[in-house]
């Protein structure tokens, strides 16, 4: 079977292999990896098949097109774990502690003081990743890696926050395998045991410096395109 035969259910097949096949060549039990299914731009049509094939743990980009779609796709499975990974507004903090169970974009104090107090309102405790901007692109969102050992004690300290662990995205023009060396790094000195890090084009190679979860989009659902931008 080709790819372009392949759909959505055979590639998610197909991704777990290589998940499971590159944790088994870094020596890394079975199952230590977690599949983040990146459905952003999807809508319930291309995500209902992947739900049906046994996925339960989604990430999205924005809230509002989270809001939009996964209270009815929440019904599909009870155990379906949701996963901001996406740039955060403080004015859309409130929603985002509301649906996600996993917010992996917290990156300066505003962020962390206001999350603190919606978990504290709402009574529901998302779990919470640092983003690091690995490759100090000033375009791009995350603590630079100097300041992250240093915001990880203010989120514990000052907001009464716990960090699970750090996220990054490497400049694309890259090689991954250093800004991946790098956050694993961080996360020793910071004290956290999660690495979110790893897309469709590089996940075996952050797999290989010990990602614990990997968020892979376009290698399940296919390329996006107009209608799916």
């Amino acid at each position: 079977m080709t790819e372009k035969q392949m759909n959505s259910q055979d590639r998610l097949t197909h991704v777990k292999n290589q998940i499971e096949t590159a944790c088994a060549q870094s020596g890394r039990p079975a199952g230590s990896v977690m599949l983040v299914a990146v459905s952003k731009t999807f809508g319930p049509d291309a995500i209902v098949p992947v739900i049906d094939a046994g996925q339960r743990v989604f990430g999205e980009n924005r809230v509002q097109e989270a809001q939009r779609k996964w209270p009815a796709l929440r019904g599909r499975a009870d155990d379906i774990e949701l996963h901001l990974i996406g740039p955060l507004q403080s004015n859309k903090a409130a929603d985002a502690v509301a649906l996600f169970d996993v917010i992996e974009t917290v990156d300066r104090d505003k962020i962390a003081r206001v999350l603190a107090a919606e978990m504290a309102r709402q009574n529901r405790r998302p779990r919470l990743f640092v983003q690091v901007n690995t490759g100090s692109e000033p375009q791009k969102a995350g603590v630079s890696p100097e300041e992250v050992v240093d915001f990880v004690r203010r989120c514990r300290e000052d907001h009464g926050l716990t960090i699970d662990g750090l996220m990054c995205i490497p400049p694309v023009e890259d090689n991954p395998g250093p800004h991946f060396a790098l956050l694993a790094k961080l996360a020793a000195e910071a004290g956290v045991t999660r690495l979110s890090m790893g897309m469709s084009g590089d996940f075996e190679t952050a797999i290989a410096f010990g990602a614990t979860s990997v968020r892979i989009g376009s290698a399940i659902f296919g390329a996006r395109t107009a209608s799916n931008p």
